[in-house]
């Protein structure tokens, strides 16, 4: 079903593609800078509620590599998840815009929890129980994909030549946390969240599901939980700027946390990532920045976020400032088609083994299980189908010069991203995470072992051998 509405929407665009009228000189590396809404009409569903304000506008922005083979696409797009069918149909229609294969187009989702969800194999698995539209407006996420795939069309009458990458990073202060406070038995003890104020009803569904699982998330541990140090995070954000000659034609910068400052009742928002990102932009006119998100399924701001507004002033200010002197720490170094290339590892997940197809089934066709349950079930046997069909997930990795810029699935734990820079340390290493998000959590081995909210079942799909599948795939990618 997904590949038949994937289809008619190609057929209904008719696209017809130019990659420029004009030849470009042999080794030449060209970029394309697109750019369009996503932002969802209100009273559609995002990720907690309807939709009731719009705090600030969300966006689909990417950059189209030209010179380097077919056209390599890089997409980031402000919302919570774009999962199965859903990423299927965002990447083959950017690969038919730009006249590529879908294997050398990315699309990540920014993680921001006021936000949109997408996933047309969970929607073909709700229809027939008349719970399909519940989780996302299905017409508005679909021409949010044809407007993307449009501009990034239309970007590449635009295309300019690129000299030089600039190359800077910075540390980021008082953002990022680790989630996970582990205690003297090498357990989960505390799970230190977004914020340490969580909103109802979610505070209430968190401290249940960490009740079963054994750890405390309760008021008490609130002190605790400020007082533990941040953790094992990356603090570093990475920004790589694409120059022809001295003038900078687009930037995209990485970093590992997850976005959120306070959410769940419906106020849409780019949050403090997207935030920074317009600030940066006001401060460095004509440019565009295009932001992803790394490993953080076990990073948040928790420790320095009260889930107050103002805290997500002072967190944007925190991420903007991170911006700006990877800016200025930025080195340039000459760059041509040779120095680059363009590697994909497919791999197929260990399904979480507690996730079976016959009870998955069972929850959602039990008219007497609450919607929300039903609604969970679509979505794991859509990645279960998936990985009973033989659908592999593509990992990939661009690299400029020594530059490699990993692209991953799901919400990967930190210790991913930082392995990859073992990985190559005499390279710099940039992660996007968050394609997929079938996936949910991938924790590492140990993870699954030591309990807490993210790898407990409901959280994720993976099985804990999903360690050494991604740790393989990563070290095939950056040889």
């Amino acid at each position: 079903m997904v590949r038949f509405v994937t289809g008619l929407l190609i057929v209904v665009l008719g696209w017809s593609v130019s990659l420029g009228a004009d030849a470009p000189a042999a080794g030449t590396v060209r970029i394309a800078v697109f750019q369009t809404d996503a932002t969802p009409p209100l009273g559609t569903p995002v990720a907690y509620a309807l939709a009731r304000k719009i705090e600030d506008p969300l966006s689909a922005r990417g950059v189209v590599l030209l010179g380097i083979g077919k056209p390599i696409v890089l997409c980031a797009v402000d919302w919570i998840g774009i999962a199965n069918g859903g990423h299927d149909l965002w990447r083959e229609s950017l690969a038919k815009a730009v006249d590529t294969t879908v294997d050398r187009v990315t699309v990540h989702a920014l993680h921001q929890h006021d936000s949109v969800r997408c996933d047309f194999s969970a929607e073909e698995l709700l229809a027939p129980h008349g719970l399909n539209g519940k989780r996302f407006n299905v017409e508005f996420v679909k021409q949010t994909i044809v407007n993307a795939g449009k501009a990034a069309r239309k970007a590449l009458d635009k295309a300019q030549p690129v000299t030089h990458l600039g190359v800077g990073e910075a540390k980021v202060d008082k953002v990022a946390s680790n989630r996970r406070i582990l205690g003297p038995d090498g357990r989960v003890m505390i799970s230190r969240s977004s914020s340490y104020r969580i909103p109802e009803p979610i505070l209430s569904r968190l401290m249940a599901e960490a009740k079963r699982q054994g750890y405390d998330l309760s008021a008490a541990r609130v002190d605790e939980a400020l007082a533990a140090p941040e953790g094992v995070i990356d603090p570093l954000l990475k920004m790589l700027t694409f120059f022809d000659g001295d003038r900078p034609i687009v930037s995209l910068s990485y970093y590992a946390t997850h976005p959120q400052s306070y959410f769940g009742k419906g106020d849409v928002t780019a949050e403090f990532v997207g935030l920074a990102r317009t600030k940066h932009e006001q401060n460095h006119p004509g440019l565009t920045l295009v932001h992803f998100n790394g490993a953080s399924g076990n990073i948040a701001a928790g420790k320095y976020n009260d889930g107050t507004p103002e805290l997500r002033v002072v967190l944007t200010d925190r991420m903007a400032d991170g911006m700006q002197r990877a800016w200025q720490a930025m080195k340039k170094t000459p760059l041509v088609a040779a120095d680059c290339e363009w590697r994909v590892q497919p791999v197929r997940l260990p399904v979480a083994p507690h996730l079976q197809v016959d009870k998955l089934r069972a929850t959602l066709d039990d008219k007497q299980a609450p919607e929300s349950d039903r609604m969970t079930a679509a979505s794991k046997l859509a990645f279960v189908l998936r990985a009973l069909h033989g659908n592999p997930i593509e990992l990939s990795c661009l690299r400029l010069g020594n530059v490699y810029v990993l692209h991953m699935p799901g919400e990967l734990f930190v210790e991913y991203q930082l392995a990859a820079q073992q990985m190559r340390p005499d390279g710099i290493v940039c992660m996007a995470a968050y394609g997929d998000y079938g996936t949910a959590y991938i924790g590492t081995e140990i993870a699954y072992s030591q309990g807490g909210y993210e790898t407990q079942p409901s959280s994720s799909n993976t099985a804990p051998q999903v360690e050494k599948v991604l740790m393989d795939g990563m070290r095939a990618l950056l040889k």
